[in-house]
């Protein structure tokens, strides 16, 4: 079970940063409204905090939470972005998950 929930606070995690950047992104490349950097910060801020809730060392948890991004950015080329996933796409995703399920789930001694 623990794995289950780290597995899900990660892509919460992701989704955070991936909206935090999106939305600066709308204002810059597609002229929307400044006021989008607001809720922009606030998923942030939010995407920082939601890294510190690891129970392990910040930088395992910095290795690791980049599979889980890499998963989520893909997923949202498809979904927001309208671009289906390559085989190598998924490839390469598949790759940084395992990555990330051996940072995150191997034995250790201490």
């Amino acid at each position: 079970m623990t794995e289950l929930k780290t597995v899900g606070l990660f892509l919460v995690t992701a989704l955070a940063e991936i909206v935090g950047c999106y939305l600066p992104y709308l204002w810059l490349r597609e002229g929307k409204s400044i006021w989008l950097l607001v809720p922009a910060a606030l998923s942030l801020a939010v995407f920082a905090w939601l890294l510190t809730l690891h129970p392990t060392a910040s930088g395992r948890v910095y290795a690791a939470y980049g599979g889980v991004y890499i998963f989520m950015a893909i997923l949202w080329l498809w979904a927001v972005d309208g671009i289906r996933p390559t085989v190598w796409d998924l490839v390469g995703t598949a790759v940084a998950l395992l990555g990330m399920a051996i940072i995150m789930f191997a034995p250790r001694s201490s």
